[in-house]
């Protein structure tokens, strides 16, 4: 998986329409992890620690509505968009997808253009950088789509990987990114990198966030990781 382009695991148990899904997902930029049924998605959300689920409501054994209220009651997992698809359209059928923890509830036949449109709307909301968005932090503007950092509006020079870990710290200021979290969001899942690889990233990061001057608005967590603020 590329860390660059956001994961979207499928979850359905119809082939046709899983491979469907998985090759329209695939022509707009991502990434595509898929699962036939509840208990394979389950294992599949450690594995690649996807950035969004689309989830069939009816597969055998575990239901999706039982996947996503276990992903939702999993600290790792619960801020995780879950786009529910069903062939129940009534009222109280989506209701109680929304009320177990689904984002989302698309019902079967369903147009693929609104479901790809309903996939980037999620992920705006909780990886904007991966949309090309802009992300403010106090002085600090990160473009997206241009790749340019200000700090005060002055130009902040980074690599590659300083932008990619700036924008996930931007995307969830305040929160703590283990090294671990951080090596999965910057390098991928399929790359080995010595964990202290990202000390070395973050101290470049920091560097470069302060050589206009401003305090460092990175802060090491003992025992736990990096956060901005």
């Amino acid at each position: 998986m590329s860390a660059d382009r956001p994961t979207v695991l499928v979850v359905e148990d119809e082939p046709s329409q899983r491979e469907v899904l998985a090759y329209n997902l695939e022509a707009e930029g991502f990434d595509v992890a898929q699962a036939e049924n509840g208990e394979e998605a389950l294992l599949l959300v450690d594995e690649v620690a996807p950035d969004i689920i689309v989830l069939d409501w009816m597969l055998p054994n575990v239901s999706g509505i039982e996947v996503c209220r276990r992903l939702k009651m999993r600290s790792e997992t619960r801020g995780v968009p879950v786009i529910m698809l069903s062939a129940r359209s009534e009222e109280v059928d989506k209701v109680r997808g929304l009320e177990t923890g689904a984002d989302d509830y698309v019902v079967k036949p369903y147009s693929v253009v609104e479901l790809l449109a309903r996939v980037r709307a999620q992920l705006r909301r909780t990886r904007p950088a991966t949309m090309g968005e802009r992300l403010e932090y106090q002085d600090i503007v990160l473009d997206a789509e241009t790749h340019r950092v200000t700090r005060s509006e002055v130009p902040v020079k980074l690599g590659p990987t300083e932008f990619r870990l700036l924008s996930t710290f931007m995307e969830k200021p305040g929160r703590v990114f283990s090294r671990e979290q951080l090596l999965d969001r910057v390098w991928g899942r399929d790359i080995y990198v010595d964990t202290r690889t990202v000390d070395v990233h973050v101290g470049r990061l920091r560097k470069a966030l302060t050589k206009a001057g401003g305090d460092n608005p990175l802060r090491t967590v003992r025992g736990a990781g990096y956060a901005l603020g």
